[in-house]
C-alpha cells in the first residue's frame, strides 16, 4: 500500500467515514481490554489510532508495536465520543480505526526519554550524540521549522526589493577579520593554505564595484572562536547584504521593515518602537552601560560625577567618573543578593566593588549612605528624582568601566524584578561608533570595528583630529540585549584607506600585501556602498525568545567545538597528511 494519504496533523471531522493511510512514529501506546491505542506522530501532528482484533486484519503486528517504531496504518476515520474529544490536539475530534498495520522500522531502547518534560535536561553530550532523537522533541522541531520560515521570509523580502542572490567562494584567502581562520591546506600548492570565509566581506564589496548594486545571500561563515550562549562555535549563517548608491539612513529605511515584519508576521510579537531608535554609541553606553542593551525596560544610568566629587567619600571623590543606577522596588533586594549576585556581577565587569544605598520611606539607609551628610543626601534625592522605594547602585571608575559595570547590574536587576516582556522585541540601530580604540596591552591605536569603514569627515578628519575622537559610519542593529549585526558605509577611496590603516600602525606595503585586490578594484570606479550581515541563528533565537543559540541549530557543536554525533574534529590517516605535505607535531 502507499505510505500515506494524509499527515498525522491533518484529519478532522470532515474526513469521517473516509479510508486513509497514515505513517509515522509510535508516540504513545496503551492496551485497554484488548483494544490497542497508539498516538501516531509525524512533524505535522498526532492522530489517535485504535487497533481492534475484530477489525484489524493483522492485529498480531499491532501487539508488537513499541515506542518510536515507524509504522504505516490503513483505516477509517471516525468521530470520537463527546467525552473522549481531546481539545489539545488538532485531530482531537476524530480517531482512526485501523484495518491494516505495517512496521516500517523498529526502534531500539532509547538512550534517553525523548518526550518526558521532566527529563529534558539530561547530559548535553548524550543529547548531542543522539541529536536526531532530540530533534523529535516538539520544541526543537518547532524551532527548526521556525528558522526555515525566517529564511524563507527573508528571501522573499530581498527578492521583492531587487536583491540578487549571489554565492561567493568558500575556499578563499586568510584575512584579518577579527577571529582565527579555519585553514585548508592545498594539495596542489604544498605549504599554501586556503581559508574558510569568516564572512564574504571583501567579495561583496567587489560585487558592488562590478555593478551588482543589490546583493544578498544566506552565507555560511566559519570562525575559530569560543562558544557563547549567543554564538555557535565554528560555523553559522548570516544574511549577507550589500547595496550601492544608498546613504546610511536610506539603508536603514530599506532594511528596517524586514525586522518589523519578521517580528509581527512570523514571530507574532510586538515591536517596541517604530521607527527603530537610532542611538549614538556614546549615548547608549552612558544611558544603558552596554552597546547592545535590552531596551524593553526603562532603567537608565545617570552621571553623578559632579555631585560625587563634592563629597568627602574618597572612593567617589578620587574616581574619574561616578555613575548611578536607580532601581525602583530594588529596596527589596537582600544583603545576600547584593553581596553574592550584584557585587559579583560588577566585579566580573571590572569593578573593585559595588557601592549602594537604599531609599525607603523617604530616608536613605544601608550601604554607603553612612558616608554622606544630610545635605549631600538631599541633593542626591533631588538629582535622582526619588519618589518610590528604590535601591541606588554606584560605579566609580573610568568612563568605560563605570558604564559597563552598571550595565551588567541593570540587566540583573531587570531579571530579578521580572521587568522583561517576552512578547516584545526592542529593536534599535546603534550609530556613530569610534573609528579607533586604544589598546592597553600594546599601548597603540587599533581599529574599533571594521577597518573598511568610512571615517566621518573623510581624509580631513584622519589628518587633523585625534584618532580616538574620530567617528565612523559604522552601525549595529540590536534587539533584546543582543547584537544582531554590525554594518558600515564602506571606505572606497584608496588614499583614505591607506591613511586609515597608517593610523592603526600598518604600512602601505602591509595594506598592499593583504588587500591589493581591494585597492586595485577601487581604482577602476567604485560606487558608494554599505551593508550588514545579521546572523540567522541569532536572529531566530531572538525572535523565538530562546536563551541559547543551540536551541535553533539543527546539529550544533558543544562548548569545546566538538560534534559528538559525527565525532568531529577527528584524526585523519597518514596518507592524507602526506598528500598535503603535513606533519603532526605535538604541542608543548
Amino acid at each position: 500500500m502507499s505510505y500515506r494519504t494524509h499527515t498525522c496533523g491533518e484529519l478532522t471531522k470532515k474526513h469521517v467515514s473516509k479510508q486513509v493511510i497514515l505513517s509515522g512514529w509510535v508516540h504513545r501506546r496503551r492496551n485497554l481490554g484488548g483494544l490497542i491505542f497508539i498516538d501516531l506522530r509525524d512533524r505535522y501532528g498526532m492522530t489517535q489510532v485504535i487497533f481492534n482484533p475484530d477489525v484489524t486484519h493483522n492485529y498480531d503486528i499491532a501487539e508488537k508495536l513499541k515506542y518510536e517504531y515507524v509504522v504505516s496504518v490503513k483505516g477509517n476515520v471516525e468521530s470520537r465520543k463527546k467525552e473522549n474529544i481531546n481539545s489539545d490536539l488538532a485531530t482531537g475530534e476524530i480517531e482512526v480505526i485501523a484495518q491494516e498495520v505495517e512496521i516500517l522500522s523498529e526502534a531500539k531502547t532509547l538512550p534517553f526519554e525523548i518526550f518526558d518534560a521532566h527529563k529534558e535536561a539530561e547530559d548535553e553530550e548524550l543529547r548531542l550524540k543522539y541529536r536526531y532523537l532530540e530533534l523529535r522533541r516538539e520544541k526543537l522541531r518547532d524551532n527548526i521549522l521556525f528558522r526555515a520560515q525566517v529564511v524563507k521570509y527573508i528571501r522573499t523580502y530581498m527578492e521583492e526589493r531587487g536583491f540578487i542572490d549571489i554565492a561567493t567562494p568558500i575556499l578563499t584567502v586568510s584575512s584579518p577579520e577579527g577571529a582565527r581562520d579555519f585553514l585548508v591546506p592545498s594539495r596542489l600548492h604544498p605549504g599554501k593554505f586556503y581559508a574558510l570565509p569568516q564572512a564574504p566581506q571583501q567579495y561583496k564589496q567587489l560585487l558592488m564595484v562590478a555593478g551588482f548594486d543589490k546583493y544578498y545571500q544566506i552565507a555560511p561563515c566559519m570562525r575559530d572562536e569560543d562558544a557563547r550562549a549567543d554564538r555557535s562555535p565554528g560555523e553559522f549563517y548570516q544574511l549577507d547584504c550589500e547595496t550601492s548608491f544608498l546613504t546610511q539612513d536610506e539603508f536603514f529605511d530599506l532594511m528596517e521593515p524586514l525586522f518589523v515584519e519578521l517580528t509581527e508576521k512570523v514571530a507574532n510579537k510586538k515591536v517596541w518602537k517604530k521607527p527603530f531608535p537610532r542611538i549614538p554609541f556614546r549615548q547608549i553606553m552612558e544611558d544603558y552601560g552596554s552597546d547592545r542593551p535590552d531596551l524593553r525596560y526603562d532603567l537608565k544610568l545617570a552621571d553623578v560625577s559632579t555631585w560625587a566629587h563634592g563629597t568627602d567619600f574618597n572612593v567617589f571623590k578620587q574616581a574619574e567618573y561616578v555613575r548611578m543606577l536607580v532601581v525602583p522596588q530594588g529596596d527589596t533586594f537582600t544583603r545576600k543578593e547584593i553581596d553574592d549576585e550584584f557585587t559579583d556581577k560588577a566585579k566580573r565587569a571590572g569593578a573593585k566593588g559595588l557601592a549602594w544605598m537604599k531609599y525607603a520611606d523617604g530616608k536613605f539607609e544601608g550601604g554607603v549612605s553612612k558616608f554622606f551628610d544630610e545635605k549631600k543626601l538631599s541633593e542626591l534625592s533631588q538629582l535622582a528624582k526619588l519618589s518610590k522605594n528604590s535601591i541606588l547602585f554606584f560605579a566609580a571608575d573610568t568612563w568605560d568601566v563605570s558604564c559597563k559595570v552598571l550595565g551588567g547590574v541593570r540587566e540583573l536587576a531587570a531579571q530579578k524584578l521580572n521587568l522583561i516582556d517576552e512578547n516584545v522585541i526592542a529593536w534599535a540601530w546603534v550609530v556613530d561608533f569610534p573609528m579607533y580604540e586604544f589598546n592597553a596591552e600594546t599601548s597603540k591605536v587599533d581599529f574599533g570595528h571594521n577597518p573598511f569603514s568610512m571615517p566621518q569627515g573623510g581624509m580631513e578628519a584622519l589628518e587633523t583630529r585625534d584618532p580616538l575622537e574620530i567617528l565612523a559610519y559604522q552601525y549595529d542593529i540590536i534587539a533584546n540585549g543582543f547584537e544582531l549585526s554590525s554594518g558600515a558605509v564602506r571606505n572606497k577611496d584608496p588614499k583614505i584607506m591607506y591613511k586609515a590603516f597608517e593610523i592603526a600602525g600598518y604600512t602601505k606595503e602591509d595594506v598592499d600585501a593583504k588587500f591589493h585586490h581591494m585597492i586595485d578594484a577601487f581604482e577602476y570606479g567604485a560606487p558608494p556602498h554599505c551593508g550588514f550581515a545579521p546572523g540567522i541563528e541569532r536572529l531566530t533565537m531572538v525572535l523565538k525568545g530562546e536563551k541559547n543559540i543551540r536551541a535553533v541549530v539543527p546539529f550544533p557543536k558543544n562548548q569545546k567545538a566538538e560534534e559528538p554525533m559525527m565525532g568531529s574534529p577527528a584524526e585523519v590517516d597518514k596518507k592524507q597528511l602526506d598528500e598535503l605535505g603535513l606533519k603532526i607535531v605535538e604541542k608543548k
